[in-house]
This record gives C-alpha cells, sequence and structure tokens, in this order.
C-alpha cells in the first residue's frame, strides 16, 4: 500500500516519475527510428520500470500509468509494421522481451507483443491469451497487478476468439474467450479484495476510497463478457453467471460484493436476469450482512419492471418463470439472513416489489395484498415507526397502490392496506389519510356503498378521531382545519342512487364523525346534514311511519337521524353553526309537507337562540335568519304560525342595541305578507310591525341627543321608508299615500333639524328613495295613479 504521505511529497513522486518515463520514452523513439531493437527494449524496459512504484495513490499511479499506455501503443504500432516487413519473427520477439531484468517491465512488454501476436494469427489467439494471463500472476501487488492486468484486458478486447471474430477459431473457441475473462476478471478481483487488508486499520477510510477508484477496472471484465456475441443465454446461465457469482460471494468483501452484484444487473440483459432469476436471486442471502442489498435488488426490480413495461410479449415470461414468487422468497431469505438490516431496508425492499409487482401484475391484487403482508409481518411486534427514513418509505409502500390505480375503491379490497397504516406515527398516519382523500379528490372517485364507507373510514381514523397520545393542544390550528376540510369534501363524495344504501352510508358516516370530538364536529357535521339532506329532496313525498331498526328510507327516518346529529354538535358547544343547520332542516321539512318535523326543528332553533346565543352580534344574525327561513315556510298552520312569528318578533325587540331592534322589527313584518302564499296577508300586522320599528327608530335618536348631544342619523327612518313603499306597492291597504307622505315630510323635518348629524351617506340614501318615488309616478298607469298624491318637495 501507499505509505501516509502529504499531497506534495506524492506530487513530487509523480513528476520524477514521469520525468524518468519521458526520458527513457526519448531514447526508446531515438532507437526505433534507427530500428536499433535491443535498445528499444532495453529503454522501453526502462521506461515501464517506472510502474514499479509503491509510493503512489491509485489517482496518481493512473496518470503514470496512462503516458506509460501511450508509449506502449507506438511501441506496438512499431513491432507490428516491422513484423509485417520480415525485419524480425513475431515468434522471436515473443521470446526475447521475456528476457528483460525485472518482471513487470518484462509483462507490459509481453501483452504488448503478445497483441501483434495475435494479430499475426501465427498461432491460435486461445494460446497466446491463456499464456498471458498465467503469466501475468507473477505480480501480486495490488495496485501494479490491477493496471497490468486492465491493461491486458485493453489490448485483448478487440482479439478475443469469439463467434464472428476474424480470430475465431475452433468450434469451443467462444469457451476459450469466456474462460480468459472470467480468468483475468478473477484474479483482478482478488488483487483489489487484497487491497482492503493491507496497511494499518486507522487508514481503512483512505483504502476504501482508493478501492472506489479503482472499481472499474475490475468491472470493465464483466462489460467485456457481456460484448461477447458467443455468450448465449445458455452459456450465460450455465458458465458466465456461476462463475461470477461463486467469485462474488467467495471474495467476502462487503464493497466488492456490492459493486459487483450492481455490475452484474447493469450490463448484462434483462432477458438474461429474467431466465436466471433463481441463480441470481440465490446469491443475495449468501452476501456479508454489511452489504446494501436493498439498493441492488432495489435496481434489479427495477429492470425488470422496466422490461415488462417495454412490450406486452415479455410479459408471459415473468409468469412462466415465477418472477413475483422467486422474488418474494429472495427478499424474505435476505431480511432473515441479515438480522441487522434496519427496518428502513426491510420496507425499501418491500417498495421496490410492489413497485414491481404493480407494473408487471398489476391485475393480481393478491400479490400485492401479499407484499403488504410480508411487510406487516416485519413492523408486528415493534411500536410504532420514530424513523423518518422508514416512515417516509410506509407512505411510499401505501401510495404506490393509490397512484397505480387511481381508484380508492382497489386499494380498500386490500385486506393488510389498514394494518400496514396502523404501524404509522398520528402524523404520518394523517399525512396519509389526507394523501387518500386527494387521491378521492383527484380522480373523482365515488364510494358507493357502507361496507367501503367503513373500510375508508377506517383507513383514515387518523383524521377522524384523536390517536391515542395525541393531545389537541399540539395540533396546528391551519393543519387541523385544512385535514377537516378534506375529510368534509370526502363526506360529499360519498354517493349512491338507492336510497337504502345511501341511508346506510349517511349511518356509517355518523357513526365515525361523533367519535370526533368538539373540535372535529363543527367541520364534519354539516356536510353529513347537507348529504342527508340531498337524499331528503329525492325523497320528497314519501312520509311513511318509522318502525324499528330495519325500515326503508324516509324523509322521517332521515329527519330523525339529522335531529340527533345537530344535538350532538349543539352540546360542542357551536350554537350559531347547530342553529342554521336547524333552520336548514325546517326548510326541508316544509317541502316534504312534514308539518311536526319542521315545528320542532324550529322549536330547537329558538331554544338555541335562548339557551346558548349570547353575543350580540350573533344573535342579530341568528334573528335574521329565522325571520328569513319563517317567511319562506307554507306548511304551519295558524296557531303554529302566530307561536313562531310571535316568538320571532319577541327576540326582535328585545336585541341589545336600539338599530339592531328596529331592522329586526321592521324585518318581521315580512312575516305578515307573503306575496306568492294565500291567506298570509294581513296589512294590519304589518303596520304595527312598521309603526313599532318607527317608535324604536325615534327612540335610538333620542338617546343619541341624550348621550352625544346630537340626534344622529336618519337612515333608520329612510330604511322604514322603504319598507313602507314596498308594501304600498304590494296593495297593503293600510298603508296608504297619506302615511308615507307623513315619513317623507318627518325624514325631512329631521334633517332640517340643528340637532342632526350630517351624514353624506344617508342624504344620498334619501335622495335615491325620492327619485325612486318620481320615477313610479312618472311611469303612468296604475301604480302612477297611487304614487300621485305624494309629494316629494
Amino acid at each position: 500500500m501507499v505509505p501516509d504521505a502529504g499531497a506534495e511529497d506524492e506530487e513530487k513522486w509523480l513528476a520524477e516519475g514521469i520525468a524518468g518515463l519521458q526520458h527513457n520514452a526519448f531514447y526508446m523513439h531515438r532507437s526505433l527510428d534507427s530500428n536499433n531493437l535491443r535498445d528499444a527494449l532495453k529503454f522501453s524496459a526502462q521506461m515501464l520500470s517506472e510502474l514499479r512504484t509503491s509510493r503512489l495513490s491509485p489517482h496518481k499511479y493512473y496518470e503514470l500509468y496512462m503516458r506509460a499506455f501511450d508509449e506502449l501503443r507506438k511501441l506496438e504500432m512499431f513491432f507490428r509494421e516491422e513484423t509485417k516487413r520480415g525485419s524480425f519473427s513475431v515468434i522471436d520477439l515473443y521470446e526475447l522481451v521475456q528476457h528483460a531484468g525485472n518482471i513487470l517491465p518484462r509483462l507490459y512488454l509481453l501483452c504488448t507483443v503478445g497483441s501483434v501476436y495475435i494479430k499475426s494469427k501465427e498461432a491460435p489467439a486461445k494460446d497466446v491469451l491463456k499464456d498471458l494471463v498465467e503469466m501475468c500472476r507473477g505480480i501480486q501487488h495490488p495496485v501494479r497487478g490491477l493496471f497490468l492486468r486492465s491493461y491486458l484486458s485493453q489490448i485483448s478486447r478487440d482479439k478475443l476468439p469469439d463467434i464472428g471474430s476474424e480470430y475465431e477459431g475452433d468450434a469451443d473457441t467462444v469457451v476459450d474467450a469466456v474462460e480468459f475473462v472470467l480468468q483475468n476478471f478473477t484474479e483482478m478481483n482478488k488483487l483489489w479484495v487484497r487491497m482492503q487488508h493491507q496497511g494499518p486499520i486507522r487508514e481503512k477510510e483512505k483504502r476504501e476510497k482508493e478501492r472506489s477508484e479503482l472499481r472499474d477496472l475490475v468491472g470493465k471484465n464483466l462489460h467485456v463478457l457481456s460484448q461477447l456475441e458467443g455468450v448465449d443465454l445458455d452459456m450465460y446461465k450455465e458458465t458466465v453467471l456461476p462463475r461470477i457469482l461463486e467469485q462474488v460471494v467467495n471474495c467476502k468483501d462487503d464493497i466488492a460484493q456490492h459493486y459487483l452484484m450492481d455490475c452484474i444487473i447493469q450490463v448484462f440483459p434483462d432477458e438474461y436476469h429474467l431466465q436466471t432469476l433463481e441463480t441470481l436471486l440465490s446469491a443475495f442471502p449468501q452476501l456479508q450482512p454489511t452489504v446494501d442489498i436493498k439498493t441492488v435488488l432495489s435496481q434489479l426490480m427495477d429492470r425488470l419492471s422496466n422490461y415488462a413495461a417495454s412490450s406486452a410479449e415479455v410479459l408471459p415470461e415473468f409468469l412462466q418463470v415465477e418472477a413475483f414468487a422467486k422474488l418474494s422468497s429472495a427478499i424474505g431469505k435476505v431480511i432473515e439472513a441479515q438480522v441487522d438490516m434496519p427496518i428502513v431496508g426491510a420496507i425499501t425492499l418491500y417498495v421496490s416489489l410492489l413497485t414491481f409487482t404493480l407494473r408487471v401484475h398489476p391485475d393480481r391484487l393478491d400479490y400485492v395484498d401479499q407484499v403488504l403482508g410480508a411487510c406487516v409481518k416485519k413492523l408486528s411486534g415493534k411500536a410504532k415507526l420514530e424513523d423518518s427514513k422508514a416512515t417516509k418509505q410506509i407512505v411510499a409502500l401505501l401510495s404506490a397502490p393509490l397512484e397505480k390505480y387511481n381508484d380508492i375503491v382497489t386499494a380498500l379490497k386490500l385486506s393488510n392496506y389498514p394494518r400496514v397504516m396502523d404501524h404509522l406515527d398520528n402524523g404520518t398516519n394523517k399525512v396519509m389519510a389526507v394523501v387518500i382523500i386527494q387521491s378521492i379528490m383527484k380522480n373523482s372517485t365515488c364510494i358507493s356503498t357502507a361496507d367501503k364507507v367503513e373500510a375508508l373510514f377506517e383507513l383514515i381514523k387518523g383524521l377522524i378521531k384523536d390517536m391515542d397520545g395525541t393531545p389537541d393542544d399540539e395540533l396546528d390550528e391551519e393543519d387541523f382545519k385544512e385535514e377537516q376540510n378534506s375529510v368534509a369534501r370526502l363526506i360529499h363524495m360519498l354517493y349512491n342512487d338507492d336510497p337504502e344504501e345511501m341511508l346506510k352510508i349517511i349511518c356509517t358516516v355518523r357513526k365515525h364523525i361523533l367519535l370526533g370530538g368538539p373540535k372535529r364536529l363543527p367541520f364534519t357535521v354539516p356536510p353529513l346534514v347537507f348529504s342527508s339532506l340531498k337524499l331528503v329532496r329525492r325523497l320528497q313525498g314519501q312520509d311513511g311511519d318509522v318502525i324499528g331498526e330495519e325500515v326503508p328510507a324516509t324523509p322521517k327516518k332521515i329527519f330523525q337521524i339529522l335531529h340527533q346529529t345537530i344535538e350532538a354538535l349543539s352540546l360542542v358547544p357551536s350554537p350559531e353553526l347547530a342553529l342554521r343547520l336547524y333552520l336548514q332542516c325546517a326548510e326541508a321539512a316544509n317541502d316534504c309537507d312534514l308539518e311536526p318535523v319542521a315545528y320542532e326543528f324550529f322549536t330547537q332553533a329558538f331554544i338555541l337562540y335562548e339557551e346558548e346565543v349570547a353575543d350580540s352580534k350573533a344573535q342579530v344574525t341568528a334573528i335574521h335568519l329565522i325571520i328569513g327561513t319563517l317567511q319562506r315556510m307554507n306548511i304551519f298552520g295558524v296557531e303554529n304560525r302566530d307561536t313562531l312569528t310571535h316568538k320571532a318578533t319577541g327576540y326582535s325587540a328585545k336585541l341589545l342595541k336600539k338599530p339592531d331592534q328596529c331592522r329586526a322589527v321592521y324585518a318581521c313584518s315580512h312575516l305578515f305578507w307573503v306575496d306568492d302564499q294565500d291567506g298570509i296577508k294581513d296589512g294590519e300586522r304589518v303596520l304595527l310591525c312598521l309603526k313599532r320599528a318607527l317608535r324604536i327608530a325615534n327612540a335610538a335618536q333620542q338617546m343619541a341627543n341624550v348621550t352625544r348631544g346630537s340626534s344622529g342619523s336618519v337612515t333608520l327612518f329612510i330604511e322604514i321608508l322603504n319598507k313602507y313603499l314596498y308594501f304600498f306597492e304590494k296593495g297593503n291597504p293600510q298603508i296608504t299615500s297619506s302615511v308615507i307622505q307623513g315619513l317623507i315630510e318627518l325624514i325631512n323635518t329631521e334633517m332640517q333639524s340643528d340637532n342632526t348629524t350630517s351624514d353624506p351617506s344617508a342624504d344620498a340614501f334619501f335622495a335615491s328613495t325620492l327619485r325612486y318615488i318620481q320615477f313610479q309616478k312618472q311611469k303612468g298607469g296604475a301604480m302612477g295613479e297611487k304614487y300621485e298624491p305624494i309629494k316629494i318637495n
């Protein structure tokens, strides 16, 4: 090995070596020019003696070797030309160079002359090659020996007695070519491995780096083998592969084993790998425990799957050789043999096997499930994964079927899929659940049966309920919202045309989301409610009584489920959301002509309003929602309607702020006058609401006067005027032109008062209202006549 020298020393030694080489090369050329063979051989041997150095690292030795190689090519050309001319016999020359004093120069010269000897065809190529490969055993120094054998390989690669080659001899000639390359490969590998065991332990890393620089010298032999025409499948199966594998296994060196297995996979055709799969795979469990088998095996499976994808015609071959069974068995044996293999290594192998299976046998779900099952077996008995790399590989394993089939329904058929997910930590489990939901959204997959929904929700349970040991306060708020919104979107993807099955789906979803806890329900209950209401609309008109559990899907049955579901939401508490959902259900019950159900939903909404909605802004929003929904109801009898409208007007007048009271009260006027319904046109009560609103507006003015010293804006009066005009046009006999006239004059008076605060928006609003009145007057016809008595100046 190279002594531990500094970079400067090494540069100096290299420079000295190059100088000595060039000096002798100069005299060698002079001798060649004067046809002085003896001097040429003397100076060439002295030149090549520079390669005997042990001081240089492989990298620097290579620089020196390449300079010598260039000179040897010139020497070879000289030998070839002179032997052609007949200046001397190549056989004599072959004998002559063997008199060189030192073995290394002697063997370089012998290889150079050997090349000319083969080219002259004066002796069979196989004999010369056999002689050369045997002679090279004389050099056992690892670096010098590797470069010498590399030179032999270089000069002989175009002179091998291969089929179709000009050096082809008798029938068995290709066997000799293969034997030569294999022998050279074996010896080179031994030299390469020996490098590892020379020198002190502290330089182990340095040696490994040097070895990695030299590995291609060894690997080139396998490349040469793969290029031989005579190496057909039979020869590869019977001779080449067993001999290479024997050397790989026996060398017991992890660097060599990893590199050479990789070489075998890369240089030989995929078809050969497929037909010799059993032989190749049998070597893997025999490799050293420190060899990174997962990478090599993964590359093999990638190559085979690419080969399968290249043509449909080769697929039967995969079935014929039972590729999946062999690969699966080999991976099992490797994992068993390498007890210290980290969990990430095992999972990486299963990911590669799954990728292979999905590409080669996409129709065999049993194979896919078998791979997942093997992974579960490996993970069983272990705690949830903490290793981020292993977790990443499991996500890749679980994502592969989704990407291949673009259909979660197929993945749901895999019994081991959820069992693999169970081994993920809670955070990654959620990530995987989001990936599953995104796959469903991207492919618009419709999950159409309760069983599939059950299986799906079991898969994404990490998003639906708190997993053990995950405190709520550790969750990022934004992430949590995004996760729950994705669940909400998913609920809308669950659909079946059959109402019975759809009801089962709704019940399944409800069962799962009610376990979600108070933080999740506000996100997940609304989509379930609207999905149920969609079913109600489809079933409109069916109002069969509900008896027992197993009943047909009817609106009544669904409304019962909805009532219980929203009730769970109101306990969260999330009263404003629950109130909105109760009102949505009331409206749906109205469309189904289910008066008692609609009344019950309104009752629940009012109870929530009374007991839970405390914020004044929330109260304003809620009362307007109640009024708006109630106004659209058309199934209530007189008594029920009166009760609900009385409640609504009562709550409107009890709002905290006077302007809010005023607006809610005048909104209630619409409850007593509905255009498209007969019988609800109570002009007197409309007028009562509007007068009450005016009184509240007046009180608001006075309050502003007391607190601020000015009356405040007249906006409320203008808003009430617009309500008067609305009911005036609708034909309410209680709203007369004189009443409107009086209100206009009141507003004018207020606006001109010294106490009133100037408000440009109110001025513009009033001016716009007056323009509207003027427009109606000018329009003519019946409406023009109605508006005629109103004076606006």
